[in-house]
């Protein structure tokens, strides 16, 4: 296994990218594009997506994690950062990969990162081919969990009481808000509020790895609504869930190896056990 990084150069700016590739001699099975989750669940959730890059490496796969518009250490503010600029951020590196790495190309989405994974997809001309962790089903949804964020540190004495249908009123007004220390501009808003996990129009093959509380727990009815919904778009659907840690929210880094393997074992058409 190898690990670059490097600067992807945007027309936007420049934009850091780290790549896992298999070891020398081994062949590339295809590549996987990462796509980040929304502000600090992105930071609690490195850990595991390197984790994810070396065992997908391990297995003959490269992957690229591309630090999109004002995150990580790629150019641009938080703050002035767009939905539309960050899916354009994936449609670069996806080029990029199709180039120089394999033309088989999984996109990979962890939470908001499967609304953004699957906004890429739709954009492209041909059937996709997309692994999702922990998918968040609506960006209207999510954007309120965010909001409480905002209302429980005003309650705490760490910023001015407002909320949520303040912000609402500032964003319509044109106006950049602060929630939870990120910077939130009306585009980014206005594009991950709108977004919703709908299948795209080209069909392909969809693998979808949910974390429960229990080992024996079934996938909650919103998730199975949506796949159902996938299947009937035409995509071969694949679906599993174990136990484990919500990585992504809790207040220590943690990880969760067994969704590694599940997830190498759904690409490689093998039975998944929990």
């Amino acid at each position: 296994m190898s690990l670059e990084a490097f600067f992807l150069p945007t027309s936007a700016g420049q934009r850091f990218c780290t790549l896992h590739r298999p070891a020398a001699g081994q062949p590339c099975l295809g590549a996987v594009l990462l796509a980040q989750p929304f502000a600090e669940e992105m930071n609690k959730s490195r850990r595991a997506l390197a984790a994810l890059g070396r065992g997908l490496a391990a297995q003959g796969y490269a992957s690229l994690l591309i630090d999109l518009h004002g995150c990580g250490d790629s150019e641009g503010d938080f703050g002035a950062a767009s939905w539309d600029g960050w899916v354009d951020d994936l449609l670069a590196a996806h080029a990029w990969l199709r180039d120089h790495v394999s033309p088989t190309i999984w996109l990979f989405g962890l939470r908001t990162g499967c609304l953004l994974a699957r906004a890429a997809a739709a954009q492209l001309a041909q059937p996709t081919q997309l692994l999702f962790w922990q998918p968040v089903l609506s960006g209207k949804q999510f954007l309120q969990q965010f909001f409480r964020l905002q209302s429980a540190a005003a309650l705490l004495g760490k910023h001015d009481k407002v909320g949520a249908s303040e912000l609402r009123t500032a964003l319509a007004a044109g106006q950049t808000v602060e929630i939870a220390g990120y910077r939130l501009s009306p585009a980014l808003h206005a594009g991950l509020e709108a977004a919703e996990l709908a299948p795209p129009p080209q069909g392909g093959r969809l693998l979808w790895v949910q974390i429960q509380n229990r080992a024996d727990a079934a996938l909650p009815p919103a998730a199975q609504t949506c796949l159902d919904s996938w299947r009937s778009a035409g995509f071969m659907v694949k679906a599993t869930s174990l136990p484990g840690p919500a990585f992504w929210q809790t207040v220590e880094i943690s990880d969760c190896p067994e969704l590694v393997e599940s997830s190498l074992a759904l690409l490689q058409g093998r039975e998944v056990t929990a």
